[in-house]
């Protein structure tokens, strides 16, 4: 699953799954319990794929800040809690994305994007990637086996007997 499909709703702990949509919101199931709530449409609600996190120079996904957690955890939980001081989690944030911008980035922001990757890796969703990568990866693979077929075709021609 991708991160396109994962909530944060505000005022509600934890990050919700996205099911379907109704005529008066959505469905969400959530991740800390699997207990499925209907979500008004005046509801503050963020997708995943769709947050942020200031750098010095730039905005940086929140999906590439989970790959490099998950790169620096060689894909295990954090090996800090999201409940650790202020400080244990600007060291850490710092060594994950050492451009982060001090100034717009809380150390609030800093516990919940602990917690929330904490709670993803918990349930296996880790793939981080975009799903434009992903298509991406489909065409490329498909173009190579296309020209994969075209090569054989070719060869085979160039043995027939003219």
């Amino acid at each position: 699953m991708s991160l396109d499909k994962i909530l944060s709703i505000g005022g509600k702990p934890g990050l919700y799954k996205l099911l379907t949509q109704t005529r008066s919101g959505f469905v969400a199931e959530s991740l800390l319990d699997g207990k499925k709530i209907n979500v008004g449409f005046s509801s503050n609600v963020s997708v995943l794929s769709e947050i942020a996190i200031y750098t010095l120079e730039e905005e940086v996904p929140l999906r590439e800040v989970f790959q490099k957690i998950q790169d620096k955890e060689g894909g295990k939980k954090t090996s800090v809690s999201h409940k650790d001081d202020k400080l244990k989690l600007e060291e850490y944030f710092f060594e994950v994305l050492p451009d982060y911008d001090e100034d717009r980035v809380y150390p609030s922001d800093i516990k919940k994007i602990v917690q929330w990757y904490n709670l993803l890796s918990d349930k296996g969703i880790t793939d981080f990637s975009s799903e434009e990568e992903n298509e991406n990866e489909v065409t490329e693979q498909k173009e190579g086996e296309v020209l994969d077929e075209s090569k054989k075709n070719m060869d085979a021609s160039d043995d027939a007997p003219e």
